[in-house]
């Protein structure tokens, strides 16, 4: 059983979009992936409600001020709300193997996350190693300039930066339909799905170090 919480303090950062294409892609790895929102706006689970019957089964969980990790499950995908910080975020980084934090390329973004992974850096669980930290780009054309300040940034951040994701059509689309980037044709999103491979691998194989 593997857990990976999708957090960023700031809206509009891309945690939805990451966490039901990350559940959508174990799914299609024949996973028991289980997708919990602790958002009350349940925009994860308003995308599981559209999910068509015949794509890879999804199971959605309701986390609000309940328990977000699902003991029955290969993975957890914990989508949080905005603002996440305090003891609920003591609580929920202690409890998961993962902590992905997307952010985008403004001066806002920028500044709202150096400050949420100055708090990621002093929780125990993360200084002991026992939770994971990495950051992705969401949203990045990276010829921009703004791609390279974001990446100077990254670098500096003390975690690891695992790739960045273009904005595309086709994530809209997707979302519209329930689906992910995992259940479309692979000729047809090839560049998206590179972009991925970076995070996925860093995901695998952190996740067998901490299966020995």
């Amino acid at each position: 059983m593997s857990t990976v919480l999708i957090a960023n303090p700031k809206g509009g950062s891309g945690k939805t979009t990451l966490a039901t294409n990350l559940a959508g892609y174990f799914a299609s790895r024949g996973r028991h992936v289980v997708l919990s929102d602790m958002d009350r706006q349940r925009s994860a689970l308003q995308w599981l409600d559209r999910r068509p019957y015949k794509l890879p089964l999804i199971h959605g969980q309701d986390a609000r001020g309940k328990h977000a990790i699902s003991l029955s499950a290969d993975w957890t995908i914990i989508d949080s709300p905005a603002g996440l910080r305090g003891e609920k975020l003591s609580n929920a980084v202690k409890e998961v193997d993962f902590v992905i934090v997307p952010m985008q390329a403004s001066a806002f973004d920028i500044g709202a996350t150096r400050d949420f992974l100055q708090l990621l850096q002093e929780e125990k669980a993360v200084r002991k190693g026992r939770t994971f930290v990495a950051v992705i780009g969401m949203r990045i054309d990276s010829r921009t300039r703004a791609a390279a300040g974001l990446q100077e940034f990254l670098t500096a951040s003390g975690f690891p930066a695992v790739g960045n994701l273009r904005s595309a059509q086709v994530y809209a689309l997707a979302a519209e339909q329930g689906a992910s980037l995992f259940d479309i044709r692979p000729s047809q999103v090839q560049r998206d799905l590179q972009q991925w491979a970076p995070l996925l691998h860093w995901l695998v194989n952190n996740d067998k170090r901490l299966q020995k």
